[in-house]
């Protein structure tokens, strides 16, 4: 599933590439999360499943799509993501591999921008995010522009996410409501593209820290960091790794 706002440019690309793959999708769901630019017309050129949700927010878009995907392994990409062929063969792959509650997610290779900018988002957003984030949860956490997961693993989080807070990561706040029995797979071999616009400027890097931060107040409200951690000691799952090829 793709949640998509203004971006049909990009979304066209990410479709486009879904296309390609040497396993076919069974269904691709986008969630229009109230575009007013040409989104819903690339959603009908190439025959997806759109949902239309009007209130933005990230978390909500990313919720009701996987809401509404009806298989039993969900993917998720952003609109901006550029999947290689062997992107869902990969991810079936792996998770079929795994039991019903590990979910696997992986890097992105940044396109667009300058060097500087492709290095921001490549040492500091996605290597800071899994060591630092990584540590604090006890687990790898989902990298929103490139995960999967078992339907059977959604459907006892769904009702734990923060879906009505537009200030709220998705892919954070999903992260830190895994349970202490599930898992989460990081494989560095289970790339895609992603565009490197949010690190153009200053600001845009900023508005995501912030993001982040809020969204880790609210939930460490719900539930404790240290009371979190303890959980997964007492409840640990057995370990796994990656099962990528190569």
């Amino acid at each position: 599933m793709i949640p998509a706002r203004n971006d049909a440019p990009m979304l066209a690309a990410c479709l486009a590439a879904l296309a390609c793959q040497s396993r076919p999708p069974e269904e691709i769901v986008v969630v229009d999360n109230g575009s007013t630019d040409e989104t819903a017309a690339v959603c009908a050129a190439a025959g997806v499943h759109r949902v239309y949700l009007e209130v933005p927010g990230i978390s909500g878009a990313t919720a009701a799509g996987l809401d509404a995907a009806s298989g039993e392994l969900l993917a998720r990409l952003d609109a901006d993501s550029v999947p290689p062929p062997e992107w869902l063969a990969q991810v079936e792959k792996i998770l079929t591999a795994q039991g019903p509650y590990t979910a696997v997610t992986g890097p992105g290779d940044f396109y667009g921008g300058n060097r500087f900018t492709r290095w921001v988002g490549r040492t500091i957003y996605i290597g800071g995010y899994i060591r630092v984030v990584g540590a604090l949860l006890g687990h790898p956490p989902l990298f929103g522009s490139n995960f999967a997961m078992p339907a059977t693993m959604w459907e006892q989080l769904r009702g734990l996410v923060n879906r009505d807070l537009p200030q709220v990561h998705d892919d954070l706040d999903l992260s830190y409501q895994i349970r202490p029995w599930m898992s989460v797979l990081y494989d560095p071999k289970l790339r895609v593209g992603v565009s490197a616009r949010p690190f153009d400027s200053l600001s845009g890097l900023r508005r995501r820290l912030v993001m982040a931060w809020q969204t880790f107040a609210l939930d460490f409200r719900g539930e404790p960091p240290l009371a979190r951690r303890r959980a997964r000691r007492i409840n640990r799952p057995p370990h796994t790794r990656p099962t990528g090829p190569g």
